[in-house]
Formats: structure tokens, sequence, C-alpha cells
């Protein structure tokens, strides 16, 4: 049972999964018959062994995605970055990032007729950065919605680029109106970097 799931082309550098078995196993010879089999783009890093009732979903207390935007065209990392050369308002974009901690209701960055009790999400990390020619989005928060990280990337964009005002990026949240945000990053420049869980739930 995995931790979650990710728009398709979209990158996971961690992700965790859970299952049930009632014999005991060789972790280091699982882990190493595992990645012989599995496909090349993925593999395991560890096993370990956590309390039964622990589920990778609903026990995890925060996701941490990252967005990478190269700044420059590049023919190697176009699969692993949304390639993105206008000129673009860093300064206006943190902004918009600071303005996502005074709201909890992301409907209008969620996947229309998705199956949620509820929009509600806390954000607990946003931040814009440049890494010489790459521009990189940091999000965490206690979970998030379909597409959300990838609809508030976008909509940043034009923010950043000046399409758009901070007190439009306000009234978009405001308005819990999917239409009324900005077109969603493309997936390549997604990764989800961490996924955080209570120290107790491992045995010992």
């Amino acid at each position: 049972m995995g931790a979650g799931r990710t728009d398709t082309g979209v990158h996971a550098k961690q992700m965790v999964a859970h299952f049930d078995i009632d014999t005991k196993i060789d972790v280091k010879d699982i882990v190493y018959k595992l990645n012989v089999l599995l496909p090349k783009d993925i593999h395991i890093n560890t096993i370990k062994e956590v309390l039964p009732e622990i589920h990778a979903r609903f026990d995890a207390l925060s996701r941490t995605y990252i967005y990478r935007i190269s700044r420059t065209k590049d023919a190697f990392n176009y699969l692993n970055a949304h390639t993105y050369t206008l000129p673009l308002d860093i300064d206006l974009m943190n902004q918009a990032a600071q303005m996502l901690f005074k709201h909890t209701d992301f409907q209008c960055f969620s996947k229309v007729k998705t199956d949620v009790k509820t929009y509600n999400c806390t954000i607990m990390g946003a931040q814009w950065e440049l890494d010489k020619n790459t521009l990189i989005f940091k999000i965490k928060a206690d979970r998030f919605l379909r597409n959300m990280v990838r609809a508030i990337v976008g909509t940043m964009i034009e923010v950043g680029a000046k399409k758009r005002t901070l007190e439009e990026f306000h009234e978009i949240i405001a308005s819990k109106n999917r239409s009324n945000a900005g077109t969603s990053a493309p997936a390549q420049g997604l990764y989800l970097i961490n996924i955080e869980y209570p120290k107790s739930i491992y045995v010992h």
C-alpha cells in the first residue's frame, strides 16, 4: 500500500509503501532481490519493520515536494525540469508563496471531480530559490490535493510573469474555483522528495 500517487511524469526521490507479512524475512536479501526484478527507473532503498497498525498513507505527518524550472534551454534536462526562459519576478512569486500560509482551503488548486472529503491542507513551508539557472519551489504540507502543486506553480508563474497580481492570486484561492487558477505546470518539473512519519512507528 503506497503512501500516495503522483501524476504521470512526476518524479519521486522518496516514496514509502507498507506491506503485511506473517513470516520473518532477511531484509538485505529481499531488498537485493526486489531491485533485481524492478525496472531501471525504480529501486528499493530499505525495508524497516513498523507497528502492525501503521498505514503508509494515513500515518504520514507531512509531504515535501520541489518543482524545478530551468531558466535556459537544456537538451539534457528537459525530462527533469520545466523549461521557462521568459522573465520572472522571483520576489513576487515568493510573496505569493507566503500568501499560501493564510489559507487552508485549496479547492481552487485541486483537480475537479476528485473524491475527497475536504480540500483543507496545512502549508508548513513554501519558498522559491534560484540555484544557478534553475528556479526551485519547495513546498511542505500535511497533505496535498490531486494536481495541487502543479496548479500552484502554474498560477505563480503567471504572477512572476506579471500576468496576474498578488491580489488576484488571493482572490483565486478565495474563489475555491479551479477554473480561476492558472494552467498546471508540466509534470516533469515536479519531485516528491520527502514523506515524514512519527519516529514511534518503528519496531526497535
